[in-house]
């Protein structure tokens, strides 16, 4: 089942003319990302990166954009685990107006040790959790 959550396209997130300049929508995905570790995962991003340590940086993302945004609207967020592995974790989110799709982003995440950059297996409870949701 997805994690689902909604963002209102706000004025910052808009070029002139109006509709989201492409690079917001890669902070609405961070922001989805964050809420899902908070909500769904139990490690919200303040325990991950200060009391653990521990981060979830982006190593790979791939988006397709299918029509542009604009100021106003609710967008609704559906993100998916496509893969668990030991130390990676892709996602899908899925970003629609209503019926209309927005964008689809694959994002591979990697979780590390903030201290020396380098990939950790995830812990058995989180990975636990993927497994569930995959």
């Amino acid at each position: 089942m997805p994690f689902t959550t909604q963002r209102k396209v706000r004025f910052q997130h808009c070029d002139p003319a109006g509709i989201v300049f492409y690079p917001r929508y890669f902070e609405m995905l961070n922001s989805v990302v964050e809420d899902y570790f908070a909500e769904s995962v139990g490690h919200d991003f303040n325990r991950l990166h200060v009391e653990s340590r521990t981060g979830v940086p982006t190593a790979h993302i791939e988006t397709d954009f299918h029509a542009p945004s604009r100021l106003g609207e609710t967008l609704d967020f559906a993100l998916t685990i496509r893969d668990v592995g030991r130390t990676s974790l892709t996602l899908r989110t899925k970003v629609q107006c209503g019926e209309e799709p927005r964008l689809t982003c694959d994002a591979t995440l990697v979780y590390v040790d903030l201290d020396n950059g380098r990939p950790l297996p995830w812990p058995d409870a989180m990975r636990r959790h993927f497994a569930i949701e995959s």
